[in-house]
């Protein structure tokens, strides 16, 4: 059970923080933890007039890899289908949209950020 609360704290943590980044890049949040049947969209943000798609990975190492090589084909496919679903909800089918990936590696005590604009396709 511990183990379980580390890693989400660590994951809340992340998101917190890539949200943050992400305005001060001058995007605008929709949604933190946007849940729906299926899964969970960390986070929905609007670029310009663009609806990005954020997937959050937190690690405290590389030792499992690099945290953007989880969003492997099946989590980019999820990924879609949850954007599907977000899209039709909120009748957003005339606007682009795309897909971003922010990786963080929390060391010690100082984060590296890396942000992945446009990750990866849409995937059917």
């Amino acid at each position: 059970m511990r183990f379980w609360f580390v890693r989400r704290s660590l994951g809340a943590r992340g998101e917190r923080l890539a949200e943050r980044y992400l305005r001060r890049q001058g995007m605008r949040i929709l949604h933190r933890g946007y849940r729906i049947m299926g899964g969970e969209i960390d986070l929905v943000a609007v670029d310009g007039r663009t609806v990005v798609f954020v997937e959050v990975k937190t690690r405290q190492t590389h030792d499992a890899g690099h945290p953007a090589d989880a969003v492997d084909d099946r989590k980019q496919h999820q990924l879609t289908q949850l954007a599907m679903a977000y899209i039709k909800r909120y009748h957003l089918q005339n606007c682009s949209t795309r897909f971003d990936v922010v990786a963080i590696t929390w060391g010690a005590d100082t984060p590296k950020l890396e942000h992945y604009r446009n990750a990866f396709e849409a995937s059917r």
